[in-house]
């Protein structure tokens, strides 16, 4: 699946849709309908969803990282000595 075909369920989309709308005239003193709500859920799904689900990956890639260090670090504290080097 590419990262940018992923699809909301009918009940998520609708809650999001409500959220959306909620957020328009919560914070805005605006009304929309579902149809304007939902357009702008696809123009930041499509055009703006990428930034955020790069900035997932990326977030997910250090603590992976650190997470790979730190065992790095466990197995290296079990060595023992001998006469071979590293």
């Amino acid at each position: 699946m590419d990262a940018m075909d992923i699809k909301f369920s009918k009940g998520e989309k609708e809650l999001l849709v409500q959220k959306i709308k909620l957020f328009f005239s919560d914070r805005l003193d605006q009304q929309i309908g579902g149809f304007d709500a939902e357009f702008l859920l696809e123009f930041f799904s499509t055009e703006i969803g990428v930034y955020f689900y790069n900035r997932g990956l990326y977030d997910a890639q250090a603590i992976l990282s650190n997470r790979m260090d730190e065992i790095h670090d466990a197995i290296y504290k079990l060595e023992r000595p001998t006469a071979f080097v590293r």
